[in-house]
């Protein structure tokens, strides 16, 4: 790894805020494991994805504050990265018209060049290769 940060991917996080069954303890145990010699992040994308679950801001705030994660804004070579990778993803046939939220994260940790925890690696193997990633299937 060449970076002492970690970018945890949204559903990680809300595998412990809202205490999925399926998932709550691996994402746990890895984010322990990783947090002693990483610093974890989130960006403005993966706050904006988890609100969703929240009436209030304050609740939200909350919750974050029981996980050791650190907002990071979002570089701006890695937004333009971001829309890069959403024109690839449209030229092989995507259907949605937006930028895609996983572009933005993906984008993220390939410009800190750090990894990726995520439960979901589809779309980063797919349009970020080089984001190494920590995955429960690896």
């Amino acid at each position: 790894m060449k970076t002492d940060r970690l970018l945890v991917d949204t559903n990680v996080i809300l595998d412990l805020v809202a205490d999925e069954a399926e998932w709550a303890d691996w994402s746990q145990s890895r984010l322990h494991a990783l947090s002693a010699s990483h610093r974890l992040i989130i960006n403005p994308v993966v706050y904006a994805e988890l609100s969703i679950g929240y009436r209030r801001i304050e609740d939200l705030e909350r919750a974050l504050a029981s996980i050791p994660v650190a907002m990071e804004e979002i570089p701006r070579d890695a937004l333009f990265l971001a829309g890069k990778a959403f024109i690839r993803y449209r030229a092989q046939g995507g259907t949605r018209t937006g930028v895609l939220p996983d572009f933005f994260i993906g984008a993220h940790a390939a410009v800190l060049d750090t990894p990726l925890v995520t439960r979901d690696p589809r779309r980063y193997r797919t349009y970020f290769p080089g984001v190494q990633l920590v995955t429960p299937f690896d």
